[in-house]
């Protein structure tokens, strides 16, 4: 199953969004996450997306995985919160269903948790 970490590049508390450059708080974190990547046995699909629509809740990043819940984070911290990140990544890739037992994600991400939506259903084939 491909696992993926969506990066909204363009989150900042500080600069608008359609001034969002390499300076914006997202794209740090993007940054990190990528160098932190190459350095472990990491097996997630980074993804920098433009917008993710929480702008009033900088910095934010959505776990997916098809069949699997979804969870989004907000108003992540820039400094400290990747290896909470690969932590709870860990959880959700051991997750059949994606669920992670809320005792068990990292005290930092508990309270940045935003949503947890279910899995879509799969489609029933007609007969």
């Amino acid at each position: 199953m491909i696992h993926t970490l969506f990066v909204c590049k363009s989150c900042s508390a500080v600069i608008d969004h359609e001034e969002a450059d390499e300076r914006a708080e997202g794209n740090q974190l993007l940054l990190q996450l990528l160098e932190a990547q190459k350095n472990s046995a990491c097996n997630l699909n980074i993804e920098a997306v433009g917008c993710l629509w929480t702008c009033n809740r900088p910095c934010c990043v959505t776990f997916t995985c098809p069949g699997k819940y979804t969870y989004h984070f907000v108003d992540l911290p820039v400094q400290n919160i990747v290896s909470d990140l690969f932590k709870f990544r860990e959880l959700y890739q051991q997750s059949e269903d994606g669920y992670v037992l809320p005792a068990k994600m990292p005290e930092q991400l508990k309270s940045n948790l935003l949503v947890r939506i279910p899995p879509v259903p799969e489609a029933k084939k007609s007969i």
